[in-house]
């Protein structure tokens, strides 16, 4: 399905970014994984990196190379961790990378990205999500304060984000054929799933109630790996659930089905 293609896979050393590395390889791609970690499968390249950090970040830029196949935005920090970091990892660092890299891709690539359940109700954050256009690594924490984006909140917003930039970017490479897409997990366990139990507390789970289980990370990578194939070029600016049915759950209380 990836047979000589060349993907970069963020987040390469654990949980879904493992398992999308490993998918990717065994599709016959050839991967460079990136992460703060070393990958603990066989890659073809192994490029060290702080996603929350220009200076790193650039760094990577610089080290790829020109014929990029596929990206996979999947590293990302749970809602325990700071708002700063939070944010600059999972929307600040993943446009910056993203943007950074459309000179590198290959006409007809694919750009992937994680997002999450937790995004879904991007359209009720419309005026934040515009204001996030300007953000960058120095005004972080101004923007957080200024739209009250506070401790867990910054992992549901970032999420959000990214889905709302995935569908403005439908469009936005076809004339080269790049095509933009994302992928909403459910719970998933992963090294940082207890991250998110801790969190959200009797709210998740009562989600595991509601569901037949939570997800694994082979669960998600097939329709990571999926999207980043030729077999999915007429697929653009979607975001594609992966939950067990979960948000079609959330619309059909809502709807009243």
């Amino acid at each position: 399905m990836l047979k000589n293609k060349i993907i970069v896979v963020t987040g390469a050393s654990s949980g879904i970014g493992e398992e999308t590395a490993r998918q990717a390889k065994n599709a016959g791609a050839r991967v460079i994984a990136v992460d703060i970690n070393p990958p603990k499968i066989d890659v073809d390249h192994f490029l060290q990196v702080d996603l929350g950090s220009k200076d790193s970040l650039d760094a990577l830029l610089a080290a790829l190379p020109s014929n990029i196949d596929g990206l996979a935005n999947i590293a990302g920090l749970p809602p325990t961790k700071s708002v700063e970091s939070v944010m600059k990892v999972n929307l600040v660092g993943l446009k910056y990378l993203t943007l950074g890299l459309i000179p590198k891709l290959s006409d007809g690539a694919s750009i992937v990205n994680l997002a999450s359940l937790a995004g879904l109700g991007w359209a009720d954050s419309l005026a934040e999500i515009k204001a996030s256009e300007s953000l960058d690594f120095d005004n972080v924490n101004a923007f957080c304060d200024r739209h009250q984006i506070k401790g867990a909140r910054s992992y549901f917003f970032s999420k959000e984000a990214v889905i709302a930039w995935t569908i403005q970017n439908r469009w936005t490479w076809r004339e080269r054929g790049i095509r933009i897409n994302s992928v909403s997990p459910g719970p998933v366990q992963t090294p940082i799933f207890q991250d998110f139990i801790d969190t959200l507390g009797v709210r998740a789970a009562e989600d595991m109630l509601t569901m037949d289980r939570p997800g694994r990370v082979e669960d998600i990578a097939p329709v990571v790996v999926f999207l980043l194939s030729d077999a999915a070029g007429w697929i653009r600016g979607s975001n594609i659930p992966v939950d067990g049915g979960m948000y079609s759950h959330i619309l059909a209380g809502k709807s009243g089905l």
